[in-house]
């Protein structure tokens, strides 16, 4: 027998164990999770309003309810109180570190920092229902916004911006959070690129989405897709079929609504303004293309009032202690999913997923890269399976101080959330504090 463990259970983690499990019947998995919930991004980075991938849940639930996969939440490993990477390796033959790309890139200019300027990731989280988000007070007192990026999570805060009340009451999103979005005072929402449409990130299924909703106005400028010197039809698909409902917006006359959108390129963020302690606007140089797929600047500038700026540009990896890290890729090092330390691989320590290629991809590109890790791990077992480890390691974490949250209390933490829904006339309302989910997994 060989007992790995797969620290993260998002989907990078739970293809992992479940290539593992498929590819060798003698393979036992441990999917430890810092937190007392599974799923990672798939619980925590998709919107609300997006049931069809939060669907997704069904097929990474199949995994972590296979006979030989155990799901152990409430593990923290390496940090400040957390189970060491050193211990965690006498637990089992091996440790695949399946740990994503925790935070988000910066902007790098002044005011970044002033109240009201923010991570999309830090917005995401809250109306997630992360237990480690705090209701930061986001939209009191907004009027206009700034998101700046053009990819599909600067979509999603986009729209979860003007969603209202009766369209977001369906889904499982935090009842305070809902209370808060629902009495927002927020009329604009400006979704900033510094580069053209053809080079945005977001897909075209994405963004129709932002035409569909109640209420509200999408606004372009024909004058900013004038600058895109991309003949639409030498442009990949996606890419054109973006222009092409751009374009489509742009033509259209302004109608009456209560919220805009409004979709803005070629502008680059250099500063955010201060205004009564808070940032009151953000400063953009109006780009240009280079010639060279990139962008120049112009020294024309142009300010933009928001009393709330979200940062989208960008996920980032960021270091466990005890594992090795490159600063610059945000990404442990590794050759074919082997951790390399000092260029040489150290045996029994793997990673897939964010940590391992960086923040790129799909849910899907999580597959192929959990194959090569598992692959190289499997290779390895004959040596591996000779070291001593204890026959259940949950003993061993108990011992260092942890109680893990096992699977049947995860499915506690469901039937709460389905009792807390139906007590406000909801479907299915997620707890998003940390005493809420770990008593609500010690009931029966």
């Amino acid at each position: 027998m060989l007992r790995v463990a797969v620290v993260g259970s998002g989907p990078s983690g739970c293809y992992t164990a479940q290539t593992l499990v498929q590819r060798d019947p003698a393979v036992h998995v441990d999917v430890l999770d810092r937190l007392p919930c599974p799923y990672g991004l798939v619980r925590y980075g998709v919107a609300p309003d997006h049931e069809k991938i939060k669907s997704l849940q069904g097929s990474l639930r199949t995994v972590l309810e296979h006979e030989r996969v155990r799901f152990l939440g409430g593990v923290r490993v390496g940090g400040s109180g957390g189970l060491p990477v050193e211990r965690l390796r006498e637990l089992y033959h091996a440790v695949v570190y399946c740990v994503g790309a925790a935070t988000d890139r910066r902007l790098g200019v002044p005011g970044e920092d002033l109240p009201g300027s923010w991570s999309a990731t830090e917005f995401v989280s809250w109306y997630s229902a992360h237990p480690d988000a705090a209701d930061a007070g986001f939209l009191r007192g907004v009027r206009s916004a700034v998101v700046v990026g053009v990819g599909n999570v600067a979509v999603d805060v986009t729209r979860m911006l003007v969603r209202g009340a009766a369209e977001l009451r369906p889904t499982d999103i935090p009842q305070a959070a809902l209370d808060v979005l629902a009495a927002s005072g927020l009329t604009d929402v400006h979704m900033v690129g510094r580069r053209g449409p053809a080079q945005a990130r977001f897909t075209t299924k994405e963004l129709r989405e932002l035409g569909g909703l109640p209420g509200t106005e999408v606004v372009v400028d024909k004058e900013e897709l004038a600058l895109d010197p991309a003949d639409p039809g030498t442009l990949p698909a996606g890419p054109r079929r973006n222009v092409e409902v751009l374009r489509g917006w742009a033509t259209q006359p302004s109608a009456a609504a209560v919220r805009r959108i409004r979709l803005r390129f070629f502008l680059r963020p250099v500063e955010l303004l201060e205004g009564a302690g808070r940032v009151s606007a953000v400063r953009f140089e109006r780009t240009v293309p280079d010639g060279r797929g990139g962008v120049t600047g112009t020294g024309r500038y142009e300010d933009i009032p928001a009393q709330l700026v979200l940062r989208s540009v960008g996920y980032r990896g960021v270091p466990l202690e005890g594992l090795p890290f490159d600063p610059a890729s945000g990404t442990v090092p590794h050759l074919e999913g082997r951790v390399l330390r000092d260029g040489t691989p150290s045996p029994g320590e793997y990673v897939a997923g964010w940590i391992k290629r960086g923040p790129t991809g799909v849910i899907g590109t999580n597959r192929p890269c959990a194959k090569e890790t598992v692959i190289s791990l499997l290779a390895d077992a004959p040596a591996l399976g000779r070291t001593d480890v204890p026959a259940d390691p949950v003993a061993a974490l108990r011992e260092a101080g942890t109680e893990p949250v096992p699977w049947n209390g995860w499915l506690a933490i469901e039937r709460a959330e389905a009792e807390l829904g139906a007590r406000l006339g909801r479907s299915v309302v997620k707890l998003s504090d940390w005493d809420a989910l770990l008593g609500a997994a010690r009931v029966p």
